[in-house]
């Protein structure tokens, strides 16, 4: 396993600032967006977890909050707020693009929950800031229509096979006019508990992003740099 160097960031967004560890290695094959639908807790969370398997499976990754601790604990309707959430997912783009040790890295990006439609409306207006999108679960419906025909990416939705959701999800999915790809695992709902079952997405995750992230590099690297600071 690669040898990663963790920072804890906060990434402003508008009037807010959101909290964020990146684990980064020079020698990354892509690094991978992980969108977060709580706050903090980045190294024991569901979502920590799928960063360490992506870490295992040769990616660096950046694990970062939608909500601040504010709206969280008082005004909880803001995950819902799919188009405020997709302006974020667009401020951690343009916080990435400024960032010189990782411009070299394939970018792919992780969402679940409402993060998922917030992601789709993200990418419909920038098309080319990820390589590859793994929804995993979520409701990507929220995204509207127009947001998820013009999603470019290459896109792989898992699902769990007792997902209550189901329906709208296979609806959004079919709106999708991307190269996509859809997959379920047995057995589990929409937040994959059962023994296994975020294992097994996060193998069908990093399975996606090694088909479709490709590292270009120049002929020699020399000085590739530290991760921003926090």
């Amino acid at each position: 396993m690669m040898k990663l160097r963790h920072s804890a960031l906060s990434i402003a967004a508008g009037p807010v600032w959101l909290e964020a560890l990146l684990a980064h290695s020079p020698d990354a094959a892509g690094l991978i967006l992980i969108a977060q639908n709580a706050v903090g807790n980045h190294r024991d969370s569901r979502e920590a977890h799928f960063a360490r398997r992506l870490q295992e499976a040769g990616f660096a990754t950046l694990l970062f909050d939608l909500l601040n601790h504010y709206e969280e604990s008082r005004d909880p309707d803001t995950r819902f707020n799919t188009p405020l959430l997709g302006q974020r997912i667009r401020a951690v783009f343009e916080w990435l693009r400024h960032q010189p040790p990782l411009t070299t890295l394939p970018v792919g990006l992780v969402a679940s929950g409402t993060g998922c439609g917030a992601a789709i409306r993200a990418l419909a207006h920038e098309q080319d800031a990820v390589s590859a999108l793994v929804c995993r679960g979520g409701r990507p419906g929220l995204a509207g229509i127009s947001p998820l025909r013009q999603v470019a990416c290459p896109t792989r939705q898992i699902v769990g096979e007792r997902d209550e959701g189901l329906p709208n999800i296979r609806q959004a999915y079919d709106l999708m006019t991307c190269t996509k790809d859809w997959r379920s695992i047995a057995g589990t709902d929409d937040f994959f508990r059962e023994p296994g079952a975020l294992d097994d997405a996060a193998t069908q995750t990093t399975d996606w992003f090694h088909r479709h992230l490709i590292r270009t590099l120049p002929a020699a690297e020399s000085n590739p740099g530290s991760p921003p600071e926090a």
